[in-house]
């Protein structure tokens, strides 16, 4: 693993995890401004919303397990 590649995996974890904020941040809109008439909504959304964080969860622990291994060589 480069410094590059670390580096590119850490800029992808910052992308994953501002993906991850726009989906909750349309589930709080929902929750906010369209129910309950949109509530036939909620699964839609919070089934990406929760497919998004598990997304950055999964290049997040990826980055640092490659950070860890790259700072301990």
């Amino acid at each position: 693993m480069t410094e590059e590649m670390l580096k590119e995996m850490e800029k992808e974890v910052r992308k994953k995890k501002r993906i991850s904020q726009e989906w909750a941040s349309q589930l709080h809109d929902l929750v906010e401004d369209r129910l309950p008439a949109g509530y036939e909504e909620i699964p839609t959304i919070a089934q990406s919303t929760y497919d998004a964080c598990k997304e950055w969860e999964d290049a997040n622990a990826a980055y640092e397990k490659a950070a860890a291994e790259m700072a301990s060589s």
